[in-house]
C-alpha cells in the first residue's frame, strides 16, 4: 500500500513528539494554564512514544534490532525533555 512502509513506522514517535509539542502550545493558548482538558492526555503521551518504540523493536528482524533500540534510546531521552517542559509551559504558574 505505501511505497515505504519502513520509513513509515519509524516516524511515528516522532510525530508524537510534535503532537506534544503543539498539544500543550495550543492547550495554552485556547485553555490557559492547567486545564486539565489538555493536560492529562498530554501526560499520556510520553508513555505512548516508549509503546510505539517497543513495538518498533518488537517488530524489528535481526541486527535492526539493535538499531530500533538505540534509536528508543536516543530518542526517548530527547522526547522526555520536550514532554517535561511541555508539561511545565501548561501548568507555569507565571512565577
Amino acid at each position: 500500500m505505501f511505497p515505504y512502509p519502513e520509513q513509515y513506522k519509524n516516524a511515528l514517535p516522532p510525530l508524537v513528539t510534535a503532537l506534544i509539542a503543539v498539544w500543550a502550545i495550543l492547550g495554552r493558548a485556547i485553555a490557559g494554564l492547567g486545564s486539565p482538558v489538555f493536560y492529562y492526555p498530554l501526560l499520556m503521551m510520553y508513555p505512548l512514544i516508549l509503546v510505539c518504540h517497543l513495538w518498533l523493536i518488537w517488530h524489528a528482524q535481526g541486527l535492526k534490532r539493535l538499531d530500533q533500540g538505540f534509536y528508543a534510546l536516543v530518542h526517548g531521552a530527547l522526547a522526555f525533555v520536550v514532554w517535561t517542559f511541555a508539561i511545565m509551559h501548561l501548568r507555569d504558574a507565571g512565577l
